[in-house]
C-alpha cells in the first residue's frame, strides 16, 4: 500500500512515476522496499491516466452517500405507522 501511497504522492507533485522515485518516497517515509512490488505497480501504471482514475473513484465513492440522503427523503416517519396500528386495534377492541 505503501507504494501506492508513494505513486499518488509522486503524482500530486507533478513528478514522474518510475521505479526509482517510487523506492526514494518509500525509503523516506521509514518502509523497507520490496523491488518486485515497485515494479509490478510502476508496470501496472503504465499507460493509466492517474487523475482521470482519480475522479472516477471519488464519484464511485459519492454515489452511495447520496443514495443514503435520497433513501432518508423517501422515508415516512415512524409515528404514522404507530397511528395506524393503534387505529386497527381500536376498532377491533370498540
Amino acid at each position: 500500500m505503501e507504494y501506492i501511497y508513494a505513486a499518488l504522492l509522486l503524482h500530486k507533485l507533478g513528478k514522474d512515476i518510475n521505479e526509482e522515485n517510487v523506492k526514494k518516497v518509500a525509503v523516506a517515509a521509514g518502509a523497507e522496499v520490496d523491488e518486485s512490488k515497485v515494479k509490478s505497480l510502476i508496470a501496472s501504471l503504465k499507460g493509466v491516466d492517474i487523475e482521470k482514475e482519480l475522479e472516477n473513484a471519488s464519484l464511485v465513492s459519492a454515489a452511495p452517500a447520496v443514495a443514503e440522503v435520497s433513501e432518508k427523503k423517501d422515508a415516512k416517519p415512524k409515528e404514522e405507522k404507530h397511528e395506524a396500528a393503534a387505529e386497527g386495534l381500536s376498532a377491533l377492541f370498540g
